[in-house]
């Protein structure tokens, strides 16, 4: 089976659609004859799930606060010596 090849141009277009104008990827799919699977493949590939990289940036910045809080209160017992 022979599959289309799309540029990266329309790839972008179409993930700008569903991006950035909010359109559904059903509406946008059938609008430019697309698969809902490759659409949905070039959403992920253009703007892909950070999640693991959001939570290990959280967990830095609380370990930073909490290192930060606790030198905070030696500094303060230290200063009431």
């Amino acid at each position: 089976m022979n599959h289309p090849r799309f540029t990266p141009e329309f790839k972008e277009e179409a993930v700008h659609q569903v991006v950035d104008r909010g359109y559904s990827v059903a509406e946008v799919s059938e609008r430019l004859g697309v698969s809902t699977h490759s659409l949905y493949k070039w959403v992920k590939a253009i703007k892909p799930d950070n999640t693991d990289e959001h939570a290990a940036d959280l967990l830095a910045g609380k370990t930073e606060i909490l290192k930060l809080k606790s030198r905070s209160s030696e500094l303060k017992r230290s200063a009431t010596f």
